[in-house]
């Protein structure tokens, strides 16, 4: 069954700083969270999606097998190499099910790994969330985390009041991975995504999920495609860009520039580049093309 993209990890050396970027840049951000392993986070909501802030606050916590070392260490590795998108997970309706799949496809990295943690809810009260995460591993991407996320407290978490932002931002249309040869991918983006007719182009591959595309494509292309060309380094795909929904370019541009965050337009798009969103490339783009 095909997954569609849950949320995407933005590793980071400063929380607070990067959290007080997506505020300017108009997103509403959730409180402070803890995971037991020491990292810590911010959640930007969208329906059925978001992009979790992420760092390392408390790195003598990250002992022992399961979520500390495959989600705390590579997380920690990833802000050793720079700030920017370190994982991207996929929506999960049974995460042993998933496990099962990636094992029988050769792309599994984890059994099934639960865990919780205490949420803030709008009026203020706490409550406890639940996820379980599966891993997944391409081979011919060391550097670049993959899981599948299922939500075992899913009213709980998801709150509309939390999706309302400022500068428009209704969903997710897409995370863009930069490879030097994205068809290599291609058999693991039909496995993790479970999308089985993928989109080829001479700019690389694509599958389109339920929520969302995930996209491999070369560095010429992403350049191409939205103005910037990305800093590509290690090995195999790495997360480069994330796209967004809003009803329009100009109030968005008009937001980002009150807040002194540069952006440019480049093929009808909105760009916040890199150097300016904590190693991350943010696309916005219009709900209409008139």
């Amino acid at each position: 069954m095909p997954r569609g993209l849950d949320h995407i990890v933005h590793a980071v050396r400063d929380l607070d700083a990067a959290a007080e970027f997506y505020r300017r840049a108009g997103f509403k951000v959730g409180a402070r969270n803890k995971h037991p392993w020491g990292t810590h986070n911010h959640v930007i909501q969208f329906p059925g999606f978001f992009i979790e802030i992420l760092t390392v606050a408390e790195p003598e916590k990250l002992i022992g097998e399961g979520l500390p070392k495959i989600f705390g260490v590579a997380n920690r590795d990833a802000i050793a190499r720079g700030d920017g998108f370190s994982m991207l997970l996929l929506e999960s309706v049974d995460s042993e099910a998933d496990v099962a799949d990636f094992s029988r496809l050769g792309i599994g990295a984890s059994p099934s790994l639960p865990f919780s943690r205490e949420a803030t809810q709008p009026d203020g009260s706490k409550v406890t969330v639940g996820f379980s995460l599966a891993f997944a591993r391409d081979a011919l991407s060391p550097h670049t985390g993959f899981a599948t996320c299922q939500q075992q407290n899913p009213s709980a978490f998801w709150k509309p009041d939390y999706q309302q932002h400022p500068n428009g931002a209704s969903g997710v249309l897409g995370a863009v991975m930069v490879a030097d040869n994205p068809t290599d991918h291609h058999i693991f983006l039909n496995g993790f995504t479970g999308v089985r007719e993928l989109r080829s182009s001479s700019m690389g591959v694509t599958a389109p999920t339920p929520r969302g595309d995930v996209e491999i494509i070369e560095a010429i292309a992403f350049r191409d495609q939205f103005g910037i060309k990305p800093k590509v380094d290690g090995e195999g795909a790495s997360l480069k860009g994330l796209r967004l929904l809003v009803p329009s370019l100009d109030e968005v541009e008009q937001h980002l520039r009150k807040n002194g965050i540069a952006c440019h337009r480049h093929i009808g798009r909105l760009i916040v580049p890199p150097e300016v969103g904590f190693g991350a490339t943010l696309i916005f783009e219009p709900s209409t093309n008139t």
